[in-house]
C-alpha cells in the first residue's frame, strides 16, 4: 500500500510520518515538496501532477489554511487550500478507488448550546475558516470518493507552537494572566489524532462501509481557563519556577478577535468509538505527557 502525506510538517503531520509509517509505503510531503512533488495545496495543478505520478492508494491530508484570524482577510486563499484542494483529491481517489484521509474543525458549527456536537447536526460556520473547511468537507462527501474525515478541536504537540507553551511562557514572566473562561472545548493531542487515524485507516480499509464523517477529540471538557490552570498545576507538580500568582476569567467579549469563536467547542465521539472500538482517553492525560516532553 503507498501512502501519500500532505502538510508533513505541522503538528499533526509530524505525528502522523511516525503512525502510518508501519501500514506501506510513506511518501510525506509539505508545502516545499522535494523531487519534483508538490506538496502545496496552493497550486492545485501541481497537487494533481504529483497524485497521478504517485498513484497513492491513500492520500492523508495533514495540510490545512489554519490561520483563522486571517482568513477574514483572506477567504479566496482559505477557501483555495480548504476546499479546493481536498476536491481534487477526493476526484483523484474517486477514480482510483482509494482512501482520502482529511481533517476538520468544530469550527464549522456555531457554537451555541452546551450538547456536543455530533456528526448529523447542522453546521453553520461563525468565520471564513470555519466555512472553508466545511465547503472541503461537503467537496470529499459529494464526491463519492472512500474517505475518513476526523473533526476535531483545539489541537496542540510538543513541536511548535501550542497555548500550554504560551501559557507557561507568559507565566514566567508575569504575577497575572486573563484566559477566556466561556469557551468550552477539549484539548486534543496531534499523538492522540495520529494514532486513531492509523488504527481506522486499518478497519475502513478492510470494512468500506465505515467510510464517512467522524468527530474526534479527546474525553472531557474544559475552558481555555481551566486548560491554562491545570497546565500551571502540572508545572508547579514538576518543580518550574513560575511567577504567576492568580489566573483570571475572562469573557470571549474582553478579547475581541477579527474571526468570531465558537463558544461551545464540545464533539460527540461516540460514533467514532463505536465503529472503531476505541476509548478515547481524558485531555489531561494528553495534555501531561506533552508537558513532561516539553
Amino acid at each position: 500500500m503507498k501512502i501519500l502525506l500532505l502538510g508533513k510538517s505541522g503538528q499533526v503531520g509530524w505525528e502522523l510520518q511516525r503512525a502510518l509509517a508501519p501500514l506501506g509505503e510513506l511518501v510525506a510531503l509539505d508545502r516545499q515538496g522535494e523531487n519534483g512533488l508538490c506538496g502545496d495545496l496552493a497550486d492545485l495543478d501541481g497537487l494533481r501532477k504529483t497524485i497521478r505520478s504517485l498513484q497513492p492508494d491513500v492520500i492523508v491530508n495533514a495540510a490545512a489554511y489554519t490561520a483563522v484570524d486571517q482568513a477574514e482577510s483572506e477567504p479566496e486563499l482559505a477557501y483555495l487550500i480548504n476546499a479546493l484542494a481536498p476536491q481534487v483529491m477526493a476526484d483523484a481517489m474517486r477514480e482510483r478507488n482509494g482512501w482520502l484521509v482529511h481533517y476538520s474543525t468544530d469550527y464549522v458549527f456555531d457554537g451555541s448550546g452546551t450538547e456536543p456536537w455530533s456528526e448529523t447536526d447542522q453546521p453553520a460556520p461563525l468565520n471564513q475558516y470555519g466555512q472553508s473547511k466545511l465547503q472541503g468537507e461537503l467537496a470529499i462527501a459529494q464526491s463519492g470518493c472512500q474517505h475518513l474525515i476526523f473533526r476535531t478541536s483545539w489541537v496542540y504537540a510538543a513541536r511548535g507552537n501550542n497555548f500550554a507553551k504560551t501559557m507557561l511562557r507568559l507565566a514566567a514572566e508575569r504575577e497575572q494572566l486573563n484566559v477566556i473562561d466561556d469557551q468550552i472545548g477539549a484539548p486534543t493531542g496531534a499523538e492522540l489524532l495520529a494514532d486513531v487515524t492509523a488504527h481506522a485507516l486499518m478497519q475502513a480499509i478492510a470494512q468500506p462501509q465505515l467510510s464517512g464523517l467522524y468527530h474526534l477529540a479527546a474525553a472531557g471538557q474544559t475552558s481555555w481557563c481551566g486548560y491554562a490552570r491545570y497546565v500551571i498545576e502540572q508545572a508547579h507538580s514538576m518543580r518550574v519556577m513560575l511567577t504567576v500568582q492568580y489566573i483570571e476569567p475572562i469573557p470571549t467579549s474582553a478579547y475581541p478577535t477579527p474571526a468570531k469563536r465558537p463558544h461551545n467547542s464540545r464533539l460527540n465521539t461516540r460514533k467514532l468509538s463505536q465503529s472503531f472500538a476505541l476509548q478515547l482517553p481524558d485531555w489531561q492525560n494528553g495534555v501531561s505527557r506533552m508537558l513532561k516532553e516539553i
